[in-house]
């Protein structure tokens, strides 16, 4: 009877063993499987984006020099590569511990796999509207040439940085992060601008804003009665 008391815990820790190995194993061939997959997702990414040229884009767009001088060894392409390998194997993860009844773990690595794409959306904002902000400058860096205006590479870098601002705040907009505030921040700092160049202009500066005028648009002859 005794000796039936002290096998109690050891039957009822080998049942729950039984029943947790089962679980267990098919948690690790998700695991398996997942990465697998995460790896096959990675290099057809990559090789689909290249395919396609869209490495030459983020080339061209200045995304890939701003990670170059940052220090970072990857182009915008392998960046894309890796979070979706990371998203697959997030998404093997929830279901391994999902699988576990470990529903505390699953949730916490779902809000994770939830944000992961926003940071895809969030950079190929980033990348075409970088790209489009090059081409905004150069037409028109290239219109102020042609029209005679002086000074039309500086207002096409103004324009250039204007769609860049704007387009970073959609790209953290778009993440949720600190969208409200750096949107107002933003609007402070252009209004204090204007602002700023009001008073230029209003204060003393007709002199210095016709010397600009008469530098962009140079007078071609006499003036006709």
């Amino acid at each position: 009877m005794n000796v039936e008391i002290l096998l109690e815990p050891v039957r009822a820790l080998l049942a729950q063993i039984g029943a947790f190995a089962p679980r267990l194993a098919l948690a690790l061939l998700v695991l398996v499987i997942g990465w697998l997959l995460a790896k096959g997702a990675r290099f057809a990414l990559e090789k689909g984006l290249r395919a396609i040229n869209f490495n030459v884009l983020t080339e061209r767009a200045g995304v890939d020099g701003f990670l170059e001088q940052g220090g970072i060894g990857l182009d915008t392409t392998a960046i894309f590569g890796i979070l979706a390998y990371w998203l697959v194997i997030l998404a093997a993860l929830v279901i391994s511990f999902n699988s576990l009844g470990l529903t505390y773990i699953t949730d916490l690595l779902g809000q994770v796999v939830l944000f992961v794409p926003k940071v895809i959306v969030a950079l190929l904002i980033l990348v075409f509207g970088a790209y489009f902000g090059r081409f905004i400058s150069g037409t028109v860096t290239t219109y102020c040439k042609n029209v005679g205006v002086s000074d039309g590479e500086l207002l096409g870098k103004m324009a250039q940085y204007a769609i860049i601002v704007f387009v970073v705040l959609i790209a953290l907009d778009q993440i949720n992060v600190g969208g409200t505030i750096i949107r107002e921040t933003f609007l402070i700092l252009l209004a204090g601008v204007v602002l700023a160049l009001a008073l230029a202009f209003g204060l003393g500066g007709k002199q210095w804003a016709a010397g600009l005028l008469e530098r962009w648009w140079p007078k071609s002859g006499k003036d006709e009665p």
